[in-house]
C-alpha cells in the first residue's frame, strides 16, 4: 500500500518492496493480482495485491532451506 496518486514510480517502488519480502522467503517469483486506487477522507492511496510463487520441477513445494540453497546456486551461476 502507498499514499498518493497512482503513478508509475510509486507502483514501481511498492513492487520492489514486495519483491524484497518475497526474496527473503526464498521464493523466485511474484504474481501481482491487483492494483486498486482508493480514497480515504479525500486522501488518495493505492493497494497492490500480490502472491509469492516458486517455479521448480517438482509439483511439491520445497522447504525454505532447499529454496535458499537453489537460489544461492542460481546467483553463483549468474556470476
Amino acid at each position: 500500500m502507498f499514499l498518493g496518486a497512482l503513478g508509475a514510480k510509486k507502483i514501481q517502488h511498492a513492487v520492489r518492496r514486495l519483491l524484497g519480502k518475497v526474496s527473503r522467503q526464498h521464493f523466485n517469483g511474484l504474481e501481482v493480482t491487483g492494483i486498486v486506487a482508493k480514497r480515504f477522507l479525500g486522501l488518495p492511496y493505492a493497494v497492490i495485491s500480490a502472491h509469492s510463487r516458486h517455479v521448480q520441477q517438482s509439483c511439491y513445494l520445497d522447504g525454505a532451506e532447499v529454496r535458499r540453497a537453489s537460489q544461492q546456486n542460481a546467483e553463483w551461476a549468474r556470476g
